[in-house]
């Protein structure tokens, strides 16, 4: 979807139509969670501080978050995609994979049910939402950004190796600021400056993740579309007004993130055997500290008093924390075996 949340806002609210606005905190700590095409022209993007997007755009509006109708009409977009194909595998609200290479409508070309599900979605939703279509996962998702706005991007089989040789690697999916910067240390700026590297100096230069840039820089991923994702960790956090230094307050924070994430845990019936302490400091910081257990944990109190043995070992926190979170991980879920016979499609 194109500015999902934003875009919900300005349906709603004619007000904020054809302007720079904002879904998210609008406090000193506040963080953008989404940001309106209008917003994005003067650099606000998802995750900023609200204070630079107000530097950025002095006549930026905050918007404070519905995720209850956020929820309610990704809903809608999910059952007009699961129309199409019961292989539907959401990533989020606003996105999802799907394998339509079996489709429900017998419709023999990929980029016709991509318009379809366009139309689909602006009819009901009054939304607008971008496709990227292609033999796989990592090259749709990538062409599924490349002309949003309300853009249909077609990879055919015949064309992905010269897209991903021409790609440059800040637009891979998976590569952040960090790891762009470290790989045009190396002379890395394109796909098809990543495909000379063989697969041993990548792993030598990105541990296991080389191997998943050995395979994408030749058009490789093998991951199916699954439609019934098995959760991994479920976690709480909040970030403070005031950064905490004090023992006391910090206690009582993690009281409250724990109770939090024991009524999450238990609404969906979940328990895990590792515990993990998140802290990031006042200078932005970020370290995690946790530990593993034989059995697995769900109530509050023991989460709490886990979470309070983290916060002191191997010491208490020295500088002052902005943020404190609780996850639990190793959950009691099974990953169901998958099996695929891969068809052919038009594109």
């Amino acid at each position: 979807m194109d500015a999902f949340f934003a875009s919900i806002e300005q349906r709603d609210h004619p007000a904020y139509r054809q302007k720079p606005i904002a879904v998210g905190g609008r406090g000193l700590r506040g963080v953008v969670a989404a940001a309106s095409y209008e917003a994005r022209k003067f650099g606000v993007h998802s995750a900023m501080p609200s204070v630079i997007a107000r530097q950025k755009c002095p006549e930026i509006r905050f918007v404070a978050p519905r995720f209850d109708v956020y929820k309610e009409v990704s809903a809608q977009i999910m059952q007009i995609f699961r129309e199409y194909t019961d292989l539907v595998e959401p990533l989020s609200l606003d996105e999802a994979y799907l394998d339509v290479t079996e489709n429900k409508k017998g419709i023999r070309s990929a980029t016709e049910i991509a318009r379809e599900i366009k139309t689909r979605i602006r009819q009901t939703t009054q939304l607008t939402a971008s496709a990227g279509i292609s033999v796989n996962k990592f090259v749709a998702k990538v062409a599924s950004g490349m002309h949003k706005p309300d853009g249909l991007t077609v990879i055919p089989p015949k064309k992905v190796a010269e897209f991903i040789q021409a790609l440059p690697i800040e637009e891979f999916y998976g590569v952040g600021k960090v790891t762009a910067a470290k790989m045009k240390s190396l002379g890395i700026r394109t796909g098809k400056d990543l495909l000379a590297f063989t697969q041993a100096a990548l792993v030598h230069h990105f541990g296991k993740t080389g191997l998943y840039f050995y395979d994408v820089a030749r058009g490789i991923d093998e991951r199916p579309v699954e439609p019934e994702q098995i959760r991994k960790s479920l976690g709480v956090e909040r970030t403070f007004e005031e950064d905490l230094s004090q023992p006391k307050e910090l206690h009582r924070q993690l009281e409250v993130l724990a109770n939090d994430l024991a009524k999450q845990m238990q609404k969906r019936e979940l328990s895990g055997k590792r515990i993990t302490l998140k802290i990031k400091y006042h200078d932005f910081d970020l370290r995690t500290r946790c530990r593993s257990f034989a059995d697995f944990k769900s109530d509050r109190v023991e989460i709490y008093e886990i979470s309070k043995t983290l916060l002191r070992l191997p010491d208490l926190p020295r500088k002052p924390i902005r943020l404190l979170g609780i996850s639990v991980s190793n959950l009691n879920t099974v990953t169901p075996d998958n099996c695929t016979n891969q068809l052919t499609l038009e594109f």
